[in-house]
């Protein structure tokens, strides 16, 4: 694509999304972000490490389409490659240059940098951040990988919503029950040291919206406490 299109896309993009934006009474930037962490999802799955990331976390709960789900900023992932710095800044690069269709975005994989997850000790994880630009507009990225969590039962493909009309990310997803067993594992860990509201609010959320077979939650239960 030249120079020139390349421009014009992305200055049509931008448009659709301050439409969305504005239609859907939600703050511009946000949904910018957003568009930027689906559209690298995109890359990803088209990616030959497709396989070697589980999407987790907020996004997991973007792609359950749960109702008046809290924004998030960054993407959560579970790796399955070696628990190395480098090793994922360089997947990471790769992924930023992965060619797809044309959606206005370009991924910078000169700016990525990782380090390691200092806030909690007792949590193995990388933490990598990057830029990318829409037209004039940049955004900055931020990936969460953890390592070594159990999944039960094991990950199945997710599709992931778009916000225009541009093709879906698929990837591996974590599944419910193990996202019910690790925060349960969490408020009992920390007991009333434990000041995520968030994982009451997630548990009850979950527990409206689908139902569980009780043989299959308590075996998540059971493999996440033995981790």
């Amino acid at each position: 694509m030249t120079k020139r299109r390349r421009t014009n896309l992305a200055a049509s993009v931008h448009q659709l999304l301050l439409n969305k934006a504005r239609e859907t009474r939600r703050p511009f930037n946000e949904l910018l972000q957003y568009y930027g962490m689906e559209r690298f999802l995109y890359r990803l799955s088209k990616s030959s490490h497709a396989d070697r990331f589980i999407l987790k976390g907020a996004l997991m709960f973007t792609a359950w389409k749960l109702a008046s789900y809290r924004p998030t900023m960054d993407i959560d992932l579970l790796g399955k490659t070696a628990n190395q710095v480098g090793g994922v800044v360089g997947i990471v690069k790769e992924v930023c240059t992965q060619s797809v269709e044309p959606d206005g975005l370009i991924f910078d994989p000169a700016t990525v940098v990782g380090a390691r997850i200092a806030e909690d000790a007792n949590y193995k994880g990388i933490r990598i951040r990057f830029r990318a630009n829409l037209g004039t507009a940049r955004l900055t990225l931020q990936l969460d990988i953890g390592f070594g969590d159990v999944i039960v039962p094991a990950p199945q493909p997710a599709e992931y919503p778009t916000i225009l009309d541009f093709p879906a990310p698929r990837l591996p997803g974590y599944s419910k029950e193990s996202v019910v067993a690790e925060k349960f594992e969490s408020l009992v860990t920390l007991g009333m040291l434990n000041s995520r509201m968030k994982d009451y609010f997630d548990i009850w959320s979950l527990s409206r919206q689908f139902d569980f077979d009780g043989q299959v939650l308590a075996n998540a239960i059971a493999k996440t406490f033995s981790n």
